[in-house]
């Protein structure tokens, strides 16, 4: 699946290198047709076998936050994270004309639960899911002041990737990722493979 989806990351940006100059306004447009449905879904449900997370019903604050990360290299930079090397260059040609109107367009997708793919002990991770609360809220619903996105309803496989991640180093330890470096040391508590599959378990069971 890693191969797969790295022949279409390089399709992709192939396309983009060969593209022909675009005017500011059609930037966004340009990147709807030939990038975010690619890999994100006609529907922005996302795509297990490229690794590309629902889009559909996400905060466009924590969208804009992530976008303007990978554009500026502070998220999908470190050699270890797969997906967001991915997705890291996709974000690069992008304006802040372009971040807006591309936000406007995702966020007239429909919201709609990302399908349960993974069975673990969900008892077990609601003891661990306490931490998460604390930010994200006791239904994973998400705290815009915080700065802390919605859990519930994401792919919970992206969700068990990204506690990976941060835990193993991959993600939020770059000097300008602020709300990473705070979420690090909540996924380092997680003490193995098996407690992060339990707490998003726990967190499939929330609703949103």
């Amino acid at each position: 699946m890693k191969n797969s989806a790295v022949t279409v990351s390089s399709l992709v940006l192939g396309s983009l290198l060969a593209a022909p100059a675009l005017a500011q306004s059609e930037v966004a447009e340009y990147y709807n047709d030939r990038y975010c449905m690619t890999c994100h879904g006609a529907d922005g449900m996302g795509s297990e076998g490229i690794s590309a997370p629902r889009l559909a019903g996400m905060e466009p604050w924590y969208l804009k936050r992530q976008l303007e990360n990978f554009r500026a290299g502070v998220r999908g930079t470190h050699p270890m994270d797969l997906q967001g090397r991915e997705m890291q260059p996709m974000a690069v040609p992008l304006t802040d004309a372009s971040i807006a109107e591309l936000l406007e367009w995702i966020g007239g997708w429909e919201y709609k639960p990302a399908e349960i793919t993974l069975q673990a002990d969900a008892a077990a991770g609601a003891p661990l899911y306490a931490a998460c609360a604390s930010c994200h809220g006791s239904n994973a619903e998400g705290n815009e002041a915080l700065g802390a996105p919605a859990l519930a309803g994401q792919n919970d496989w992206y969700l068990v990737t990204q506690l990976k991640n941060f835990k193993a180093g991959y993600r939020g330890t770059h000097a300008d990722d602020t709300y990473g470096a705070q979420m690090a040391p909540m996924a380092a508590a997680l003490s193995d493979d098996t407690a992060i599959l339990n707490v998003v378990s726990y967190i499939n069971t929330l609703g949103r």
